[in-house]
């Protein structure tokens, strides 16, 4: 597993790390998503492919979040 750490706008409350994370971990080959609003980012595990790679970054976008 590869842990990353993406630096994340628009994430203003608890809700919003409850959306991010429950939407993440429905992908195969993440884990452990751990957001963080006040930092304005989100800590995870993946499998290390460009595709999950690629699913993590559309899935953020999606719920209305920049990277």
């Amino acid at each position: 597993m590869t842990k990353i750490i993406l630096k994340i706008e628009g994430m203003h409350c608890k809700s919003c790390e409850i959306i991010l994370k429950e939407e993440l971990e429905e992908i195969s080959g993440v884990e452990n998503v751990m957001p963080n609003n006040e930092k304005d980012e989100i800590e995870l595990n993946f499998d290390g492919t460009d595709h999950t790679l690629n699913l993590i970054k559309k899935t953020i976008q999606n719920e209305g979040y920049t990277l």
